[in-house]
């Protein structure tokens, strides 16, 4: 694995410690929209000081950003904070355990899109990866031992919304070539991040009253690990590593996810869901014989 490909294995890793301490953030009593703007804020505010003083050490054009490129750098931001957002939202109608196997879905929807959109064709080896990648996630759920004919068709649809994001985001992430600081880009994507998720939540944080110190530790946490991290390691790493390659090493997140929630949270996971995680981090190990 070179290291393009181990930030953006890493940045996914980084994602997938988040599910399990929102989880511990939502039973100290705090709210989505608390977590994901405050979140969001800290990483803008912490990246974008970090620009300025990169930006003292530098020249001014090697910091610069060409016009064209920051519309699509704060789509790229927009999508990310949206993704967290709407992902948040599933939780709270469906099992998390479906919620990140709708999540994972972005894997098949990005090559789709990349189909629809640039005409790019995917090869016979992609299908096979995907659909093991697929059951795996199926079987490391559990889903196939509940009972879930019933679930809310909004919790459904908000958490396969979270995987176009997501798509959307690798997608456009992956062709941003731009000779530019990662911080840079990085600083401009996670405006993109706050605005969007201002504009979506701002009337409803306007009725909560919980800003205090414990909401900031909380928030910080958050932002390492999902605003300032994982940004940076895919800034640099997406762009090399490939559309294709980027979505499977990111389906990471969810058996680091899966960990996660059973040591931090003491949740049960049985015999086959460990056999599908084995599986998928062997069909991830496998994306490395398929050449870009």
């Amino acid at each position: 694995m070179n290291k393009y490909m181990f930030m953006v294995f890493a940045g996914a890793c980084s994602y997938g410690i988040l599910s399990t301490f929102v989880k511990l953030a939502y039973q100290a009593g705090y709210t989505i929209e608390e977590l994901s703007v405050t979140q969001a804020s800290i990483g803008f505010i912490v990246l974008t000081t970090l620009t300025l003083i990169q930006g003292y050490y530098k020249k001014p054009e090697a910091m610069s950003i060409p016009v064209s490129a920051w519309l699509y750098l704060l789509l790229t931001g927009a999508c990310i904070g949206m993704t967290s957002y709407v992902y948040y939202l599933s939780v709270k109608y469906i099992p998390a355990s479906v919620a990140i196997v709708l999540l994972m879905q972005f894997t098949w929807i990005g090559i789709l899109l990349e189909w629809l959109f640039f005409n790019k064709k995917p090869a016979a080896i992609q299908f096979i990866i995907i659909g093991i990648i697929w059951i795996a996630t199926i079987i490391a759920s559990g889903v196939q031992g509940t009972q879930n004919s019933h679930l809310p068709a909004m919790g459904i649809c908000y958490g396969l919304l979270s995987a176009v994001f997501y798509a959307v985001f690798i997608l456009i992430n992956s062709r941003l070539k731009y000779a530019v600081s990662s911080l840079m880009k990085s600083s401009v994507m996670i405006m993109g991040s706050a605005i969007s998720l201002i504009i979506f939540t701002g009337h409803q944080l306007l009725a909560v009253h919980h800003f205090n110190i414990q909401l900031l530790k909380w928030g910080m946490f958050l932002a390492l690990f999902g605003t300032i991290i994982p940004p940076l390691l895919f800034a640099s790493g997406i762009p090399k590593t490939g559309h294709f390659k980027s979505s499977v090493l990111m389906t990471v997140e969810f058996p680091v996810a899966m960990c996660c929630s059973w040591f931090f949270l003491g949740e049960h996971i049985s015999l086959l869901q460990w056999i599908g995680v084995i599986a998928m981090l062997m069909a991830i190990v496998g994306i490395k014989r398929k050449s870009a």
